[in-house]
C-alpha cells in the first residue's frame, strides 16, 4: 500500500519539514518532492523523486535535464516538467550572478547590499558571510562561515582569518542579515567588528567593512564611521 504525503507524520512531510527545519535542512529528495507537488497512483512525491534523481548519473545531471526526457517518465507529465525546468533554469540564473561576482571590484557598500539583500533578505536565522578581496578590491570570493539563530550568530575571528591566508586575501567585508528587519547593529555586532578590526590589524588584513542586511535596506559600518582603524 503507498503512504501517501499527508499520511506521513508531521515532520515527515517535506513542507512541513521545510518550515520547521529550513529549506538548506532538507534532502534532495525532499526538495525535487515539494517541486513535484504530487506523485501518481503507485508513488508519493518523495518516491517519485527518488525515482527521478537515481535515474541520474548525479545531482548535477538535473541541471541538464530536458523536458523530453521528464515526460518520459512516468507520473511526471508536462506540469511536472515545466516546474522543474523553470527551478534549474531560475537557478543557472543565479549562479550566473554568482559568477559575475568574481574578480568584480567592489565600489561602494551599496553595490554589496545590493547583491547579499537576495540572498539574505528572507532568511528567518542570521547568515554571517565574509567577502574576500584581493589588493586591488577585486572579489576572490565570499563564504557563508556562520548559521545563528533568529537574533544571534556565533562569529569566530580564528575562522574569518583562516580563510583569509588560504585564499591570500588583502582584505575583508563582512555581511550578515538581521532576519528582525530592523539593520541597527546590536551591542554583539559592534563587540565583533571591533574585534576583528584589530585582529586584522595584527594580520595586515583590512577589515573595510560590516554590512547588516535588512529586506528593503542596510547597515554600513565604513558609512556609518563605526570601523575604526579599517577605514
Amino acid at each position: 500500500m503507498v503512504v501517501k504525503i499527508k499520511e506521513l507524520p508531521e515532520l515527515e512531510r517535506p513542507y512541513e519539514r521545510l518550515e520547521y527545519y529550513g529549506v538548506e535542512n532538507l534532502s534532495n529528495e525532499e526538495l525535487l518532492a515539494i517541486l513535484l507537488k504530487s506523485g501518481y497512483k503507485d508513488r508519493s512525491s518523495k518516491e517519485l523523486s527518488t525515482e527521478i534523481l537515481a535515474s541520474l548519473s548525479s545531482l548535477a545531471d538535473l541541471k541538464e535535464i530536458t523536458y523530453e526526457k521528464l515526460v518520459s517518465m512516468k507520473g511526471v507529465g508536462k506540469s511536472k516538467a515545466c516546474t522543474i525546468l523553470a527551478s534549474m533554469e531560475l537557478s543557472k540564473r543565479i549562479e550566473d550572478i554568482d559568477t559575475e561576482l568574481r574578480n568584480q571590484k567592489l565600489t561602494s557598500s551599496s553595490m554589496v547590499y545590493q547583491y547579499y539583500k537576495l540572498k539574505l533578505g528572507n532568511k528567518r536565522q542570521e547568515h554571517f558571510y565574509v567577502v574576500y578581496l584581493d589588493n586591488a578590491k577585486r572579489i576572490i570570493r565570499d563564504k557563508l562561515l556562520f548559521i545563528g539563530t533568529s537574533n544571534y550568530s556565533v562569529v569566530h575571528p580564528r575562522e574569518i582569518f583562516k580563510e583569509a591566508y588560504l585564499l591570500s586575501a588583502a582584505a575583508i567585508i563582512c555581511v550578515h542579515n538581521h532576519p528582525t528587519g530592523n539593520v541597527f547593529p546590536s551591542k554583539e555586532d559592534l563587540e565583533i567588528t571591533e574585534k576583528l578590526v584589530k585582529v586584522g590589524a595584527l594580520l595586515d588584513i583590512k577589515v573595510l567593512d560590516h554590512i547588516i542586511v535588512g529586506k528593503k535596506n542596510y547597515y554600513s559600518f565604513l558609512e556609518n564611521n563605526d570601523i575604526g582603524s579599517a577605514r
